[in-house]
Parts: structure tokens; sequence; C-alpha cells
């Protein structure tokens, strides 16, 4: 929802980090951000995969895997 709305970028910002700290993997994470950009629209789904990426690389998770298992 934070994507879609645009401009909400700090509270986005603190949702992906508290997805991270309940369990949620960067790649899980980017896969949301990926399909909400149909809803959305690239624009907002980039900016908000921007914040994602600042995020992964304070807590050192870039690069992100995408492989499946």
């Amino acid at each position: 929802m934070l994507t879609a709305l645009g401009g909400c970028e700090p509270q986005l910002e603190v949702h992906i980090n508290a997805a991270l700290n309940v369990g949620l993997s960067a790649t899980e994470i980017t896969e949301a951000l990926l399909h909400a950009a149909v809803y959305c629209g690239m624009p907002r789904a980039l900016n908000a995969t921007f914040v994602a990426r600042k995020v992964f690389d304070e807590r050192g998770l870039l690069p992100v895997d995408n492989a499946t298992p």
C-alpha cells in the first residue's frame, strides 16, 4: 500500500526493516515490490525498490540472491 501511495518512503523504510526483523528475506521483499509494479506502476515501484535497496545495503544483504532453492 505504501508503494502504491507514493511519497511514503520514510514509512516504507520502517516497514521493510520490520519485515526483515520478523523473518522475511530480502528476496521475498524484492518479489513483493516487483509484483506491486503491475498494480501501481513502475515509477512508484522503482522508488520503493530504491528504499529497499538502501535498507538491504545498511544490513549487509546486498547483492540479493534471487536464485530459487
